[in-house]
C-alpha cells in the first residue's frame, strides 16, 4: 500500500509493478491524484546538483524522464529546453564553476556560460552594466527543461492500473495500525485497509503521517509559491533561474510566463504563501525581464515543502518493520519524481534500499 497519489507515489505504484511483478498495490489518495506539489510547482527538470549523492540519484532521474513518454506510451510534455542558473556576483561565479567542474566529474553535461553567451541564448534578458542584479554569466545545463505536472500524473497512473494497480481517491489516512513492532494496516475516511507493507509519500504531510506511527522526522514542511502571468505569444524558450534572488522563469506552451520563488520563511501548511515572497520575486523578475513590466498575474498557488537539514531526502525504513517513508525532497521533488518512484519501489520490494538512496 502507498499514501500519496502524487507523482512520487505513482512511480512507487509503477515500477512495483512493472520491474519487480508486484501488483497487487493500492494507491491511496486524500484528494484527487495530483492535486499536491505534483500539481502546484514550476514543472522543472535538472540534474546539475553539487553534491555526488544527490546528482548521482537526480541523473538516473533525468534519464528516466528522456524515455518516459515512450515507457508509458503517454506524451508527458517533456521539453530540453535547457536550464540556466544566473551568477550575479564574482562569488556567483566562483560557485557556478565548482558545480559545473563537479558535474562534468561525475559524467553530468554542464558547462559555464559567459555574459555575451547568455546574451544570445536569451536575448530578453537584461544584462546590462548598471543593472540592478547584473548577469556576469551562467551555468546551462541543455539536457533539463520542463514537463507537464498533468501529463505525468495521468501517464503514471493510466500505465501503473493497466498492470493492475488500485488507485484509491477521496481516502484520508486518519490512523498507522501496528502490531508487534511491525505495521498491520491504516484507518482511512472510508475504513480500515489491511497491509503488511506500507509506503508514506505525502510530501509536506510527512510529519503527520510519522507522528501516526509514533516516529518524528527531522523534517520542517514551509509553503513555497508560483504564478502565471497571461498568456504571451513565444518569447523565451529556456528555462532561467537565479539562486541570488530566487526567482525561477519559463514560458508555457499556453505562452504564460510561469515564475517561482524561494520557500516562506514560517512553517505551516498552508498552501497559499505570504504576499511578501510574490512581491519580492516579482521585483527582481521585472528588474532581469523588463519588457515583463506590463504583463498581469494571472493565477498563483502554493504548495507545502518538506525540507530536512541537509536539503537532501529522506528515502528507507523505519523503526516499524513493513513502513516505508519517501520525503524531504524540499524544492527538488517534482524533477525527482522517476527516480524517487524507482528506488523506493525496489526499497519497498526487496526490504533493503537501493545504492541511489
Amino acid at each position: 500500500m502507498i499514501v500519496g497519489g502524487g507523482g512520487h507515489g505513482l512511480a512507487t505504484a509503477y515500477y512495483l509493478a512493472k520491474n519487480h511483478g508486484i501488483t497487487d498495490v493500492a494507491v491511496l489518495e486524500k484528494g484527487w491524484i495530483g492535486g499536491g506539489n505534483t500539481g502546484r510547482n514550476t514543472e522543472i527538470v535538472r540534474s546539475n546538483y553539487l553534491w555526488d549523492e544527490a546528482v548521482w540519484l537526480y541523473e538516473w532521474s533525468l534519464k528516466l524522464w528522456e524515455g518516459l513518454s515512450q515507457d508509458l506510451n503517454f506524451n508527458v510534455m517533456f521539453s530540453q529546453r535547457g536550464v540556466l542558473n544566473l551568477g550575479h556576483t564574482l562569488q556567483d561565479m566562483r560557485d557556478i564553476e565548482r558545480r559545473v567542474n563537479a558535474n562534468r566529474l561525475n559524467g553530468i553535461d554542464a558547462e559555464v556560460l559567459s555574459k555575451q553567451e547568455v546574451r544570445e541564448l536569451v536575448p530578453v534578458l537584461n544584462v546590462s552594466a548598471d543593472a540592478r542584479y547584473p548577469v556576469l554569466g551562467a551555468s546551462f545545463q541543455r539536457r533539463g527543461g520542463t514537463a507537464h505536472h498533468d501529463a505525468l500524473t495521468w501517464g503514471l497512473a493510466r500505465a501503473a492500473s493497466a498492470l493492475g494497480v488500485d488507485i484509491v481517491q477521496d481516502c484520508e489516512v486518519t490512523g498507522i495500525r501496528r502490531e508487534n513492532g511491525r505495521v498491520a494496516g491504516v484507518d482511512t475516511s472510508r475504513g480500515f485497509i489491511a497491509t503488511k507493507r506500507l509506503g508514506v509519500v505525502v510530501a509536506g504531510s510527512s510529519s503527520v503521517l510519522a507522528g501516526m506511527a509514533d516516529i518524528r522526522l527531522p523534517i520542517e514542511t514551509h509553503p513555497l509559491q508560483a504564478w502565471v502571468s497571461d498568456p504571451i505569444k513565444p518569447v523565451l524558450d529556456t528555462v532561467v533561474m537565479s539562486n541570488a534572488v530566487h526567482a525561477y522563469v519559463s514560458q508555457t506552451d499556453r505562452g504564460e510566463i510561469l515564475m517561482g520563488a524561494g520557500i516562506d520563511a514560517y512553517t505551516g501548511y498552508s498552501q497559499r504563501g505570504g504576499l511578501a515572497i510574490v512581491e519580492h520575486a516579482m521585483a527582481a523578475v521585472v528588474e532581469l525581464f523588463p519588457i515583463f513590466s506590463r504583463m498581469r498575474m494571472m493565477r498563483q498557488w502554493g504548495g507545502m515543502v518538506d525540507v530536512c537539514p541537509d536539503a537532501c531526502p529522506i528515502i528507507g525504513k523505519t523503526p516499524v518493520e513493513g513502513l516505508y517513508f519517501n520525503c524531504g525532497w524540499g524544492t527538488g521533488g517534482y524533477k525527482a519524481t522517476p527516480g524517487s518512484g524507482w528506488v523506493f519501489a525496489h526499497t519497498m520490494a526487496t526490504g533493503q534500499p537501493h545504492e541511489l538512496n
